[in-house]
C-alpha cells in the first residue's frame, strides 16, 4: 500500500487519466462503467481517501481561507505574527488552489461573522484573538469549518515558555518579578497569567502585573508604571518581544542597567531579539507550525498536533549569557 497516497497513484492504478479518476471519486462529469469499476478497486486497494480540500472544492463549497484575526488595534494586520501566520496559511493551502484572505474583526464581531457566514466564497475560517463570547456567538453555517489559533484551538505552550523564564529568573536570585500580561479580554493571556501566579504563589513573592497589547509603545509605558508603582522590581517579564523591547527602551532611558538592575525576558523569540542589545532572552513560538494546524483543521483534516512545545531562549537580557 503506498503511503498517503494520491489521486495520481489512483488514476495510475486504474489504468486511467487523473481527470477520469477525479470524475469517477467525485462523483460528477461521464466515466465509463469499466472506469468506475477500475478507479473504485484502486482507491479501495491503495486505501486512498480524498483531501479535505479537493472534497471542498469539489463540491464548489469556497474558494478561500479567511483568517481573521480580532483585535482592537487598527494596524493588527501587520503584526509579524500575523503576517508570519497568513504566509503559512498561504503556502500550505495553495497547492489546493484555495486563496487566503487576511480580515480584521472589531471586538464585538456579530455583523462581521454574519457577514462570512453567509459569503459562499469563504471554504474555512481561522480565528485569532478570540474569547468565550466570540465562540459562542459564532454563526451556525460556520460550524464545523472554523479552528482557532489559541486557547482551545492549536497554539504554542505559553505557559511553560513564560514559566521556564520565570523559573531561570527566580533561580537567578531575582525576587520582585513583575509581568506585562497580554489583554484581559483575550483567551491566550491566560496561560502566561497562570504561570507567574503558580511561581508567585509558590515562591511567597509579591505579584506584580500590569496588561499590555504586544506592542512596543505599551512596553515601554509599562516600564515605566512598574517603576512608579514598584520601584524595586529586580525583573520584567513580559509576553511578547515587542513589550519586551519596549521594556529594554524604557530602562536604558531611566538610566537603568539590564540585567544588573533588572532583568528582561521577552516571548516569541523573533529576529530582533538576538540583535538588541543586551541581547533579550525569550521563549520560543512556532508560529507557521500553528498556524498550518489550525487552516488543517478548520478543513476537516487531521492536524499534527494542538499545543505545540516552547523552550527557553537564554541571553544576555536576564543574566542567561554574556
Amino acid at each position: 500500500m503506498t503511503a498517503n497516497p494520491g489521486l495520481a497513484d489512483v488514476a495510475r492504478r486504474a489504468g486511467v487519466s487523473t481527470a477520469t479518476a477525479s470524475r469517477v471519486l467525485s462523483g460528477r462529469g461521464p466515466s465509463s462503467a469499466a472506469s468506475r469499476d477500475a478507479v473504485r478497486r484502486a482507491a479501495a486497494d491503495l486505501g486512498y481517501v480524498p483531501h479535505p480540500v479537493a472534497r471542498r472544492l469539489a463540491h464548489r463549497s469556497g474558494t478561500r481561507i479567511v483568517f481573521a484575526v480580532r483585535d482592537a488595534r487598527a494596524d493588527i494586520l501587520r503584526d509579524p505574527f500575523v503576517t508570519r501566520a497568513a504566509a503559512a496559511m498561504s503556502a500550505a493551502t495553495e497547492p489546493d488552489g484555495l486563496g487566503t484572505a487576511l480580515l480584521r474583526l472589531p471586538l464585538s464581531a456579530s455583523a462581521e461573522l454574519d457577514r462570512l457566514a453567509a459569503d459562499r466564497s469563504v471554504a474555512a475560517l481561522v480565528l485569532a484573538g478570540h474569547d468565550r463570547a466570540l465562540l459562542a456567538g459564532l454563526p451556525a453555517a460556520l460550524r464545523g469549518r472554523t479552528a482557532v489559533i489559541g486557547a482551545g484551538g492549536s497554539d504554542v505552550d505559553s505557559a511553560a515558555g513564560v514559566g521556564a523564564l520565570l523559573t531561570h529568573l527566580y533561580g537567578s536570585g531575582r525576587r520582585r518579578i513583575a509581568l506585562v500580561a497580554g489583554p484581559r479580554w483575550l483567551a491566550a493571556s491566560r496561560a502566561p497569567m497562570a504561570a507567574y501566579t503558580r511561581l508567585t504563589r509558590a515562591a511567597g513573592l509579591p505579584q506584580r502585573v500590569v496588561h499590555g497589547d504586544f506592542t512596543t509603545v505599551r512596553g515601554r509605558s509599562a516600564a515605566r508604571e512598574i517603576l512608579r508603582r514598584w520601584p524595586d522590581t529586580d525583573a520584567i517579564a513580559t509576553v511578547s518581544d515587542a513589550t519586551a523591547l519596549g521594556v529594554l527602551q524604557a530602562l536604558a532611558t531611566d538610566g537603568l542597567r539590564v540585567p544588573h538592575d533588572v532583568a528582561v525576558t521577552g516571548f516569541d523569540d523573533s529576529p530582533l531579539a538576538e540583535a538588541v542589545h543586551p541581547a533579550l532572552s525569550t521563549a520560543t513560538h512556532p508560529v507557521e507550525l500553528i498556524a498550518v494546524s489550525a487552516v488543517r483543521a478548520a478543513l476537516g483534516a487531521p492536524s499534527p498536533g494542538r499545543l505545540f512545545p516552547s523552550r527557553p531562549v537564554l541571553r544576555a537580557s536576564c543574566g542567561g549569557a554574556p
